[in-house]
């Protein structure tokens, strides 16, 4: 039997007539046996004798109790100043999440604009983990021991100088050029889009349309603006380290012990509302152009469906700056400490800065701050040992580490994803990931706490339900193979200007005997949708040799290679832009929506009981540090390479690159849909594969480990059944844990 679970600490006041101490009044701390019913007093060996030696009993020092009326005026006060404390949080834990999911939001609209493969930007996704990283150690050791309230706010000012940053390239790199054939260059002069000779346009035209080039590249040359978003995004990870340690930590001090877990639990549930308002500001964002407010909204001939369109993504960062300035500012005016509660005066669970309770009973009350360095890195090796000899902890740290990999990568990419394979708009992508999928993790999460609470789960429970909701959840993902949209039909590179499936290289079957005649680039990236529904890339590809209109509204006639596929001896026209795909694919994407729903919900069930396991299967004085080794690992294991190896991957499955102004790669302009789906999906099923299988490991573990008897017990009740080898090391080991280091302190809080 755990003998630590079975008493319950208790402070006992006496009268100083009743003990000779020094102080006159003396706190004896007691533990209470609920099955007898009895009450053990714990005092020093000198005072032993004299207490037994009284046969009276203790009398009670009543001028130890408060009157009713300035009690409740202490706790309306405390009360008062850890619910702003609480709000002020509640709204910082907002303005992260948003400013971080308005980031995933953004990662397409990001490649666009800078012309950068996935690859980059996913080291610019997990530049945020790597600016967390690099203070969490000294804010988690040192913030506990300064003002924390004023920590959080610096910290919000920091992560909003961030945000800003991000937006900044926006007003320093000149407006947006996309490629798109211009149907006048003067007013005098019109090219047609098939160049079958080049003397037809006058040289002073192209000279000048040459110099003008060669200007651009020149000042593009010397920039690499994506590394100011970079910085930001790092510079919000260093300002968001200190809100989640020092805040909850300073709720958990000054907050009524049984509140304390409903406090945190609000916290976190704004927290989830974050990202809600995040994707859907995305999608707001989305559909404005990306230089509105500074160019002519009629001069702009692409719509929000095209390849190249680009958002007003930096708009979303300069909202989200301000808030986080706005969630900053509380901070400054809380003080330092808040009013203890009555009922926590005098308990034996304090302050993480006002008590460090040592493995001696005799120096229970010795400072935090005098405890040398020395003792603490002496105790850190074999901590460390302790908690990897654990195997119960390292299986379960390599199957999240996996997990979170194959999580942070779907959702890192999930918006391109949809948008390649499905046709769909990044403002109706980011409209519905917010709206729909971001609540279904929410409700699971929520589900997964309410199983546990309302069946009173084991231990070897929570190792089931986590593992189960992790394998009916990749199954459910391996359905989306089937609903997939095949390749939109583009002469070139899926079909050929025949009507075949294109097995060349793309670059060689651009050209065609109806385009043989036209003076056109391989390069350019300026589709539109012939009449018989193929995607041309290019008007001059397509063979057009006259246009009418202008913008958006352009019409080409005359294209040789479009009759090609049907009637070759007539020719036919072309509108801007590329053809959309069918119904068909339309179906496809709400099957995919449905069973997107269904298997985050599935997934997000496991988070909890999993959680549960990870606190149980530790020592209670070593839980803070395994939690503090588990996301370390998670950030570096996961966080950080993940969006990069996904977006490397997914660059593999390219058709179309773009070309810089310079020369150069630029961004993908046309994914494989199959290849895509295949990589995507794959590579997330094989990690979470991967991942159930250490999740197979620790339940075999723990069925190897525990008793039958065990299995009864509930996780949230007294004991766990990690890491037991008998009963009688479990009564040894337990045993010394209350004679030494038993400190309730310890135990981490949900």
């Amino acid at each position: 039997m755990f003998l630590c679970r079975c008493y319950a600490f208790i402070p006992i006041s006496v009268n100083r007539g009743s003990l000779p101490t020094k102080t006159g009044r003396h706190h004896l701390w007691g533990f209470l046996l609920p099955e007898a019913g009895y009450t053990i007093m714990e005092i020093s060996s000198k005072e032993n004798a004299q207490f037994f030696s009284n046969n009276t009993i203790l009398p009670v020092d009543r001028s130890s109790f408060k009157s009713e009326s300035s009690a409740s005026k202490e706790k309306q006060s405390c009360c008062g100043g850890i619910k702003v404390f609480l709000g002020a949080l509640s709204f910082v834990y907002f303005a992260k999440a948003l400013s971080g999911s308005y980031l995933k939001s953004t990662i397409t609209q990001i490649e666009r604009r800078f012309d950068i493969p996935s690859s980059l930007v996913g080291v610019i996704d997990g530049s945020f983990e790597i600016g967390n990283l690099l203070i969490i150690i000294l804010v988690s050791y040192f913030g506990a021991k300064l003002h924390r309230p004023r920590i959080i706010g610096t910290g919000c000012l920091i992560m909003s100088a961030g945000t800003f940053l991000i937006a900044m390239p926006q007003f320093f790199m000149g407006r947006y050029r996309y490629e798109r054939f211009h149907s006048t260059i003067n007013s005098t002069v019109n090219i047609s889009p098939c160049l079958q000779d080049k003397n037809q346009t006058p040289i002073s035209v192209w000279e000048k349309s040459q110099a003008k080039i060669n200007a651009g590249c020149e000042k593009e040359a010397g920039s690499s603006m994506w590394i100011y978003v970079l910085l930001g995004n790092l510079l919000r990870g260093i300002g968001e380290t200190p809100i989640q340690p020092l805040g909850i930590t300073f709720i958990d001090d000054h907050a009524i012990e049984e509140n304390a877990a409903l406090y945190i639990g609000c916290v976190q549930t704004v927290a989830i509302i974050g990202p809600i308002f995040g994707f859907l500001l995305g999608s707001l964002c989305a559909k404005l152009y990306v230089d509105i407010g500074f160019v002519d909204m009629d001069s702009v001939t692409i719509t929000h469906k095209d390849a190249q369109w680009v958002g007003a993504w930096w708009l979303g960062y300069l909202v989200a700056g301000v808030i986080s300035v706005l969630a900053g500012i509380p901070f400054w005016f809380l003080p330092r400490h808040l009013p203890k509660p009555e009922s926590r005066k005098d308990s034996s669970t304090s302050s993480e800065q006002s008590k460090f309770i040592t493995e001696d009973n005799k120096d229970q009350h010795k400072s935090y701050q005098q405890v040398k360095m020395a003792e603490m890195v002496k105790d850190f090796l074999p901590s460390l040992k302790s908690l990897f000899g654990n195997p119960v902890y390292i299986l379960y740290l390599c199957a999240s580490i996996i997990q979170f990999n194959s999580l942070i990568g779907m959702v890192t990419y999930k918006p391109k994803y949809i948008e390649q394979q499905y046709g769909q708009t990044s403002s109706k992508t980011n409209f519905v990931i917010g709206l729909i999928n971001i609540p279904a993790v929410a409700f699971g999460i929520l589900s997964g706490g309410l199983i546990m609470k309302k069946f009173r789960i084991s231990v070897l429970g929570a190792a089931k339900l986590s593992l189960g909701s992790s394998f009916f959840g990749y199954l459910l993902l391996l359905s989306l193979f089937a609903m997939g949209c095949e390749n939109s039909d583009v002469a070139g590179l899926t079909v050929s200007y025949h009507g075949t499936k294109s097995t060349t290289d793309y670059e060689q079957a651009l050209f065609s005997e109806c385009n043989s005649g036209c003076a056109c680039s391989k390069n350019d990236w300026d589709p539109i949708c012939g009449e018989n529904g193929v995607t041309y890339i290019s008007a001059c590809l397509a063979g057009c040799q006259a246009f009418n209109g202008s913008g958006k509204n352009t019409v080409f006639f005359n294209c040789s290679c479009v009759g090609t596929l049907e009637s070759p001896s007539r020719s036919s026209s072309a509108v801007v832009g590329p053809c959309q795909k069918g119904n068909e694919c339309s179906k496809m994407f709400l099957y995919f929506l449905v069973i997107s729903v269904i298997t985050s919900y599935t997934l997000s069930v496991g988070g909890t009981p999993g959680y549960i396991l990870l606190l149980r299967c530790i020592k209670p004085h070593l839980k803070s540090f395994a939690l503090g080794i588990y996301t370390l690992a998670i950030r570096v294991l996961a966080g950080i390479p993940a969006p990069v190896y996904y977006g490397v991957a997914i660059d593999t499955t390219c058709l179309k690159w773009g070309s810089k102004r310079c020369g150069g790669r630029g961004a993908c302009r046309l994914y494989d849909s199959r290849t895509l789906r295949y990589v995507y999906l794959g590579l997330t099923l094989v990690l979470g594969m991967v991942s159930i299988f250490f999740s197979v490991a620790v339940l075999w573990v723990l069925r190897k480990r525990s008793s039958p008897q065990d299995e009864t017990l509930s996780a949230n009740g007294e004991r766990g059944t990690c890491g037991t080898k008998s009963r009688k090391d479990n009564f040894v080991s337990n045993d010394h844990l209350i004679q030494t280091t038993y400190w309730p302190e310890k135990e981490t809080r949900l």
